[in-house]
């Protein structure tokens, strides 16, 4: 066989850098930050301050795990935040009021869940584009929660059981990031391995053609809301355990954190695409970002600036550089 013919096949090295540039690249800017901060500051590489980034990275990554199901069916959800602080909220209250907070735990995941599906249903069922739905839903839900609170912290006392959620650590690791992990390994198996992840890549990428080959393509649409609504609970549930009270004021700004990790790590906001590695990377790297600048004593309002760059150049490289696939390797026949 030729030379010529085995550049025509293409090698499995650039075959692979091919169909995975987005995460490739993500990879490499998340390492280039941690070597950048390392050398900056010598706490970056510290193990205290690993930890606690984890810890503090654990609901954005949550939250993205769930986002990137929403982004892959062609979906956006603004409310991510707002449900975060209802959630967060109302979870105090009903603590200092003496509910058991197991029951409170469930009982937010149902609430999440709830808010989720009346949003899927307007979406799915009604027609109404998300960043609408989703969008009326982040200004309902925060203002329904600064009710509740009256623009007050709600603090919560003597529930051990709970705290461990948000402070304990589980063989030296944080419980958070433990939680976080499991949520990212179910990601990552409902996209790879089941035919849910098959549907939502499908109703994605052509809605009308998934529905006509017999897929429930509107359920697909309204079921990415509700997990989305539950893992916005979760995330809720692990920042009132960490801060120990609950405030309308929380995760503000948190759905920019969110978006802005999951479009980093290369999913796709025209839909039908979707990597649940490039999201943990993704989320990471903000991370990273947010705590090396506060350790270098730069402003942690800078972290703003950042985040929406990120946006904007990951938006561009995925729609210029990458929307058509880097052809490495292969002859195009």
């Amino acid at each position: 066989m030729s030379a010529y013919s085995e550049r025509a096949k293409g090698s499995p090295l650039a075959d692979f850098v091919a169909e995975n540039a987005q995460v490739l690249s993500i990879a490499v800017f998340f390492l280039a930050c941690m070597l950048l901060f390392s050398v900056l500051t010598p706490t970056f590489l510290t193990a205290g301050n690993l930890l606690n980034i984890v810890r503090q990275a654990a609901p954005v990554l949550i939250v993205a795990v769930a986002m990137t199901l929403v982004i892959t069916t062609a979906g956006i959800d603004l409310s991510v935040g707002s449900t975060v602080a209802l959630v967060n909220a109302v979870a105090a209250i009903a603590m200092a009021a003496g509910m058991d907070w197991w029951l409170v735990v469930i009982l937010m995941l149902v609430l999440g869940g709830a808010i989720g599906a009346v949003q899927g249903w307007f979406i799915a069922y009604q027609g109404i584009p998300a960043f609408i739905v989703t969008l009326a839903g982040l200004s309902i839900l925060r203002g329904y929660a600064l009710y509740l609170t009256e623009g007050y912290s709600i603090p919560i006392k003597d529930v051990p059981g709970f705290f461990w959620l948000g402070r304990g650590t589980l063989g030296g690791f944080p419980v958070p990031a433990l939680i976080s992990i499991l949520v990212a390994i179910l990601g990552f198996v409902v996209m790879l391995r089941t035919r849910y992840g098959r549907q939502v890549v499908a109703v994605g990428s052509n809605m009308e053609a998934a529905r006509r080959v017999g897929m429930p393509a509107r359920w697909t649409v309204a079921s990415v809301y509700v997990v989305s609504g539950v893992a916005c609970a979760i995330a809720g549930l692990l920042i009132a355990a960490r801060l120990g009270s609950g405030s309308s004021n929380a995760a503000v700004g948190f759905e920019l954190q969110v978006i802005a990790a999951v479009v980093l790590g290369g999913t796709s906001l025209m839909g039908g695409k979707a990597s649940m590695l490039g999201t943990v990377l993704g989320t990471m790297t903000i991370a990273v970002i947010g705590n090396g600048l506060i350790l270098v004593h730069i402003s942690p309002f800078f972290t703003q600036i950042v985040t929406g760059t990120i946006i904007l150049l990951a938006i561009w490289m995925n729609t210029k550089l990458f929307s058509g696939g880097l052809r490495l390797g292969r002859k195009p026949k």
